[in-house]
Order: structure tokens, then sequence, then C-alpha cells
């Protein structure tokens, strides 16, 4: 790394640590030339892969934009939106990779906008997955109806189970 002062070539690691939850990392270095210390800041740098090809860098924006439009209208504050963004970034960095398909993106967030508001769930996943007739929002109704069922029913079991045998 090149000093800020005396433009020497080269400078030394004094200390690294990390920051944004592991997103940065912070380095002190010192010149040898100089003998002056400066900091300097990398950020490991998420590529979104579109259809057509195209790379651009990952945007929490974009997804908060797209989220937003999903939710206009609903009781959903921007405090869930930024959160559900937040989670998405995590999700979408934990797989380590260094580009990702914008499909793996829209994946990400259909899970966590499902849980945040039905309505805006089906409305991004109308768009998401180009839905052309009633029956494909029929069919996505209908997995809905069956999970909440399901959790319902798991619900329902578990406080059986925890009451003990009946008398």
């Amino acid at each position: 790394m090149r000093c800020p002062y005396c433009r020497h070539a080269d400078s030394r690691v004094v200390d690294s640590r990390e920051a944004d939850d592991g997103q940065l990392i912070r380095r002190r270095r010192s010149c040898p030339e100089c003998g002056k210390r400066f900091t300097t800041v990398e950020e490991a740098v998420l590529a979104v892969v579109k259809r057509s090809g195209v790379t651009e860098p990952f945007s929490r924006t974009k997804i908060i934009g797209g989220v937003r439009k999903s939710c206009q209208g609903r009781p959903v504050d921007e405090d869930s939106i930024a959160l559900l963004a937040q989670r998405v970034e995590e999700t979408i960095r934990a797989k380590g990779a260094a580009e990702i398909p914008s499909h793996e993106v829209g994946l990400a967030i259909l899970g966590p906008l499902r849980d945040l508001d039905e309505v805006a769930y089906l409305r991004f996943a109308s768009v998401y997955r180009s839905f052309d007739s009633l029956a494909d929002f029929e069919r996505e109704i209908e997995t809905l109806r069956a999970a909440a069922r399901a959790r319902a029913g798991v619900g329902a079991e578990a406080a059986t189970a925890a009451a003990g045998p009946a008398q």
C-alpha cells in the first residue's frame, strides 16, 4: 500500500480489525520511509450477475426499493423493510461467493417477505416469477394456505404434547 504522505511504495500493517460484522477490514499501517501512520479500509465487493450477463455491484438500496413497491399501501414500516434488506444481504454474503446470480437475490427476498406480509409477498412473487394468469395466483395462495395450516397444526400438536396425556 502506497503511503499517502510520502508516496513510498510499501507500508507495514501494524493492526487489523474487522468492522461492520466482518464486512470491512480496517488496517492501521506504518510507512517505513517517513514513519507516519495511516488507516486503510478493505471491503469485499459482492457483484450481482443479471440475466443479460451484465454484472453490477450488490445494492441493498435496490432491494429496499423493490420491497417497498410490493409493500405499498400495506401496514409495513420502513424499519421492517430495512431489516429485511439487511437479512437478505447477510444471507447472500454468507454464501461466500464474490458473484451471485440475480435469481438467487430474488429467492433470498421471497422467504423473509412472506414472513413480513403475505400480500406484499404475492405482489413481489407475481413479478419475480412472471405470473401469467389467475391460476398462478391461486396456486401460490394455496401454497401459503398449506404453510399456514402446517404451522397451525404443528403449533396445536406441540401444545397438546406440552399439556401431557389426557386423563
